[in-house]
């Protein structure tokens, strides 16, 4: 009678033996299948697009995943708008679409067919500043100057939002003509964040482009 220790030890061994061999014969086929030289990477889904940026028609072919503010910058070299955080929260990437603000980072291209989007760059040019820009400058607005093309836009469209009534989560009678306020200033900018701390020349400059004094 042979030992049943020596049974169990063959039998484990013959186990192992056919454990290895499958796993070496299943091996080369998917190191293959995973290996960069064969796999293939899908072709991005591209798409046409048509904006009327900064008074001039643009057609563009983009990958449907690119971003307003990429499409900005890499495909229409207008690196006035910032990348930031990329997250929506600094708002350095603020530009006007159809005359409302947004975070250019947070909108695909493609969103926006047919739109109007004006940046830093068409509000004014060194020989002919915007009004909003000129009091950035006199008033010192900025400091290191990486924010201040969102906040120049964002000032832009807070003072039209002002003009045409639209309340803010500040204002006291949401149906009454929002007041040209520090405080309904400060909360319409509180999207632009300024690392160097120039806030209060900031409102001041706006203030100015009002015409009155908050």
């Amino acid at each position: 009678m042979q030992d049943s220790t020596h049974i169990n030890q063959t039998r484990r061994g013959l186990l192992i033996s056919g454990a290895l061999t499958a796993t070496a014969t299943a091996i080369p086929p998917l190191a293959q299948a995973l290996s960069p030289a064969t796999a293939q990477t899908p072709a991005p889904v591209t798409a046409k697009v048509q904006l009327t940026i900064n008074g001039q028609l643009h057609t563009l072919e983009l990958d449907t995943r690119t971003t307003l503010l990429d499409a900005l910058r890499e495909n229409l070299h207008l690196t006035g708008t910032k990348k930031g955080c990329d997250q929506g929260q600094c708002g350095a990437c603020t530009v006007l679409v159809d005359g409302r603000r947004i975070n250019s980072c947070l909108s695909l291209a493609v969103m926006h067919e047919g739109a109007t989007v004006t940046t830093i760059e068409g509000l004014g040019t060194p020989d002919k500043l915007h009004p909003m820009q000129a009091a950035f400058i006199k008033h010192d607005g900025f400091q290191c100057g990486y924010c201040t093309p969102g906040q120049i836009c964002s000032a832009v469209a807070a003072l039209d939002e002002i003009k045409r009534g639209i309340p803010s989560h500040v204002s006291d009678d949401l149906t009454a003509q929002p007041l040209l306020s520090a405080t309904e200033l400060r909360e319409r900018m509180s999207g632009n964040i300024c690392r160097c701390g120039a806030y209060s020349n900031i409102i001041d400059a706006i203030t100015e482009v009002a015409g009155s004094k908050a």
